[in-house]
C-alpha cells in the first residue's frame, strides 16, 4: 500500500501481529470505557480496523473530534483477546503510537448515521450523497457498477469489437424524447442538443468503413424518472456491427451478458444462447406485454366469446381477457391488495371469481356467471380451488391490464414464479407502423430508421399496418433491456417508408442530412442495439431503484439537490449565449 500508509483498513492479519503500522481513514466509532480505555473503529473505502487506545495521552488527541473526522494513526498491530469473526481484521488490533488528525469533522450531528443511511429520507440522501456514499452498502454497489462496466468492456473488445466515443455537443433531433439544448456564443440564435443516443453517429461509423463499434455511451433525455429509469443522463452499451443481420447481433449479446449476469449477479443462474424469442403479437396475446416476466408460468387467454351475454356492464362491448391460476391460497384481504396494485398502475380496474372446494363459483362477479357456470368452468379448465382474474376494454387496453395482472399474481401467488434467476428473452418482429394514439395518423412504431422486413416491395404492396420491421427488443425478467434493429442504410427505402406517413424526399434530407448522404455514398448492411448499462446493474444488484447504482443521482424532478442543479446564471452569461429568459407570469 502507498500513499501516507502501510496498509488498508481490511488487510491486516493475524500474521502481522506485531508490525508497526500506519492506518488513514474515517473515525467510524468510538466506544470509551475509562479516560484511559477506549476501542476505536477506523474504516476506510477497504473496510474496518480496530484501534485500542490505553493511555490518557492517546484518548487527549481525540477530544473534540467528532465522528467521520479523517486520522492517520501509527501503531503495533497485536492478536485481540476478544476476537470478530463479522470483519476480515477481527482477529488483529492496532495499538496507537500516534494519532493525527487529517481533516476535521465540524459539525456534531450528521444528517444521517452512516452506516444506516438507507433508512432516511431519499432527499436527505441526496443532498448528503457524499456521507451516504461513505456507508459501506451503498459504496460497494457503486463498486459493482465499476466492476460490470469493466467486464463488459472486456467482453466487446474480445468480440473484436472497437471502442469509440462520440460527440456530445451535436444536433438536435426531431425524433424521439426531449432534447437538452446548448446555445451557441458564436452562432447567435442556434443550439446545440446533448445526445439522446449515438445513433446516428454509430451508423455513420459504419459508413465510414468501420466494422464493429462498441461505447459504455452517456444519453440525454429530458423526461420525467420512473424506478428504472434516471432522469436526465444514463448510460448505455451502445453497439453496432456493418454487414450484420439481426442473428449477428443476438449472437453477441447472447454471449456477452449471461456470464456478466451470472458472475455478479444476486442470481446465479442466466438463461444460456439462444434466448427465447416471441414475436410481439404473440407477446401481448400470450403475456399482455412487450416486456415479459418468463419466470411466471401464467397465460392470458381471450375470454371474450364466453363473457358474451354476462349482463356485466364492464364487459359489454369489449375484449375480456382472463388469468388463470391454480392452487390458489391468497386470501380476500391479499386479493383485494392485487386489485388495488394493478388498478393503481394500469389505471383499470380488474375483475376476479374463484372455484371453490364444492365446484362453485364464488366471490367478486360470481353472481353475474351463475346462469354460465357449466360453461365457464369447462372451457376455462378449472379445477376446484382455481382463481380467475379478468381485465375488460377495447383490445389493446385489455391486454395491457391482463399483462399487469399476470405479473402481480405471478409475484405473490406461491409456485408461478421461478426465482433466482436471469430469464432473458428477444421481442421480435415489431410492426413498422400504427395509427398513432394521440394523432390518430399513420405513424413510426419505434424506430424510423428500421429496415421493413420485406423491403422496398413490402412498403409498396402491402398494408402499412401489416408490415413488420427488423426491430427486437431485448428484456429480463420483466424489465427491457434495450432495443434494437437491422437498419434502413438504402436511401430509396428510406424515402418511400418515410413517404408512408407523409415525409417527402426533402424533409428526409433535413433531418437526417448527414445520414442521408452518406447512404448514397455505398453504405454496408448494419445492425446493432444498446442494452441500457444502469438498468443491467440495478437487475445484477437486485435493486428496486436506479438511484441506487449510480453514483450522483439526480432526484425524481431531474433535480440535482446536492450540487443545486438546474440552477440560475448570471445575466452576464445569458447574454454571452444571446437567451433573454421569458417566464410565465404567475397568476
Amino acid at each position: 500500500m502507498v500513499q501516507s500508509r502501510t496498509h488498508n483498513c481490511n488487510e491486516l492479519r493475524l500474521e502481522d501481529a506485531g508490525k508497526k503500522v500506519t492506518l488513514v481513514g474515517f473515525y467510524d466509532n468510538l466506544r470509551q470505557v475509562s479516560k484511559n480505555l477506549g476501542f476505536l473503529q477506523l474504516r476506510d473505502f477497504y473496510g474496518v480496523t480496530q484501534v485500542v487506545i490505553e493511555t490518557e495521552e492517546m484518548m487527549a488527541k481525540l477530544d473534540g473530534v467528532n465522528n467521520e473526522s479523517t486520522l492517520s494513526i501509527e501503531g503495533e498491530v497485536r492478536e485481540r483477546s476478544s476476537k470478530n469473526g463479522k470483519i476480515a481484521t477481527g482477529e488483529i488490533e492496532v495499538v496507537p503510537s500516534e494519532i493525527k488528525v487529517l481533516g476535521k469533522c465540524r459539525y456534531n450531528e450528521l444528517p444521517f448515521e452512516i452506516n444506516r443511511s438507507k433508512e432516511a429520507d431519499e432527499a436527505t440522501r441526496l443532498k448528503y450523497r457524499y456521507l451516504d456514499l461513505r456507508n459501506p452498502q451503498v459504496k460497494d454497489r457503486i463498486v459493482l457498477r465499476s466492476k460490470i462496466v469493466a467486464e463488459l468492456r472486456k467482453s466487446m473488445t474480445d468480440h473484436d469489437f472497437l471502442e469509440i466515443t462520440t460527440p456530445i455537443l451535436t444536433c438536435s433531433s426531431p425524433e424521439g424524447a426531449r432534447d437538452y439544448l446548448v446555445p451557441s456564443r458564436n452562432h447567435p440564435g442556434k443550439f446545440y442538443a446533448l445526445p439522446q443516443a449515438p445513433q446516428q453517429f454509430k451508423q455513420l461509423l459504419m459508413t465510414s468503413g468501420f466494422d464493429r463499434y462498441f461505447q459504455v455511451a452517456p444519453c440525454f433525455r429530458d423526461e420525467d424518472a420512473r424506478a428504472d429509469r434516471s432522469p436526465g443522463e444514463f448510460y448505455q452499451l451502445d453497439m453496432e456491427m456493418a454487414f450484420a443481420t439481426q442473428e449477428d447481433v443476438f449472437s453477441v449479446i447472447e454471449d456477452v451478458l449471461p456470464p456478466v449476469f451470472a458472475k455478479y449477479g444476486v442470481y446465479k443462474e442466466a438463461s444460456k444462447a439462444p434466448f427465447v424469442r416471441i414475436p410481439y403479437t404473440e407477446a401481448m396475446e400470450k403475456y399482455g406485454s412487450d416486456k415479459p416476466d418468463l419466470r411466471i408460468d401464467l397465460l392470458v387467454e381471450d375470454v371474450t366469446d364466453l363473457m358474451k351475454g354476462v349482463e356485466f356492464g364492464p364487459f359489454e362491448g369489449n375484449e375480456v381477457k382472463a388469468v388463470k391460476v391454480s392452487d390458489f391460497k391468497l386470501t380476500r384481504k391479499q386479493i383485494d391488495k392485487i386489485v388495488e396494485d394493478v388498478e393503481i398502475q394500469s389505471g383499470a380496474k380488474t375483475y376476479w371469481f374463484r372455484l371453490d372446494e364444492n365446484g362453485e363459483i364464488v366471490g367478486g362477479i360470481s353472481k353475474f356467471l351463475q346462469d354460465k357456470k357449466d360453461e365457464v368452468i369447462k372451457t376455462l379448465d378449472l379445477k376446484n380451488g382455481d382463481f380467475v382474474g379478468l381485465s375488460a376494454g377495447k383490445h389493446l387496453e385489455a391486454l395491457k391490464v391482463a399483462g399487469v395482472l399476470r405479473k402481480f399474481l405471478g409475484a405473490n401467488c406461491e409456485g408461478h414464479m421461478k426465482e433466482n434467476c436471469y430469464e432473458f428473452c428477444w421481442i421480435v418482429d415489431f410492426p413498422m407502423y400504427e395509427i398513432g394514439e394521440e394523432s390518430g395518423e399513420l405513424e413510426f412504431c419505434h424506430n424510423p430508421f428500421s429496415m421493413p422486413q420485406g423491403g422496398m416491395d413490402a412498403l409498396n404492396n402491402q398494408d402499412p399496418l401489416d408490415i413488420l420491421a427488423y426491430q427486437y427488443d431485448l428484456v429480463v425478467n420483466g424489465v427491457e433491456l434495450s432495443s434494437g434493429a437491422v437498419r434502413n442504410h438504402d436511401p430509396e427505402i428510406m424515402v418511400k417508408a418515410f413517404s408512408i406517413v407523409g415525409l417527402g424526399e426533402e424533409d428526409v434530407k433535413a433531418k437526417f442530412p448527414a445520414m442521408y448522404n452518406a447512404f448514397c455514398y455505398g453504405a454496408p448492411p448494419h445492425a446493432g442495439i444498446a442494452p441500457g448499462v444502469d438498468r443491467m446493474v440495478m437487475l445484477i444488484a437486485g435493486e428496486e431503484s436506479i438511484r441506487e447504482i449510480i453514483p450522483f443521482p439526480m432526484n425524481k424532478t431531474a433535480m440535482d439537490v446536492m450540487m443545486g442543479a438546474p440552477s440560475e446564471v448570471d445575466p452576464k452569461q445569458l447574454a454571452d449565449v444571446h437567451i433573454k429568459i421569458d417566464l410565465p407570469k404567475e397568476s
